[in-house]
């Protein structure tokens, strides 16, 4: 199962990188996935990467200032958040996907369905 860390209470137009940690030994197979999840809000898609990291996506709302990457060799992947706003605040889950490679890049890993474990999550709060 994964584990975040990394989260914080931060002004706005600041950073944080959040990170999580996945156990197995087949970690570098894995597409990983960050989302986030407000009160009373829905749980949404914020970025993801593929098995090799050669591929990652984003939501609009996060686009040119959320980055994800992944270190296989410490089977962690992060989530580098710069200029931060007070919408972003929300719990914030990684997620390990195994489905098939076609699937989650045609997804764009942006579904909730590709992912099979989920993390107890990391809040982020960014005041104003």
């Amino acid at each position: 199962q994964p584990v975040e860390s990394g989260g914080g209470l931060v002004q706005a137009g600041g950073s944080l990188r959040l990170s999580c940690a996945a156990s197995g030994r087949t970690f570098g197979s894995y597409s990983l996935g960050w989302f986030r999840q407000a009160p009373g809000k829905e749980r949404e898609f914020v970025a993801a990467i593929t098995w090799s990291g050669g591929g990652t996506y984003y939501a609009d709302s996060v686009k040119g200032r959320f980055t994800i990457s992944r270190d296989n060799a410490k089977n962690t992947v992060y989530l580098q958040m710069n200029s931060l706003k007070p919408e972003d605040t929300a719990v914030y889950y990684c997620a390990t996907s195994s489905a098939r490679r076609d699937e989650f890049i045609y997804y764009s890993g942006s579904r909730r369905s590709l992912y099979d474990y989920w993390g107890q999550g990391t809040q982020v709060t960014v005041s104003s």
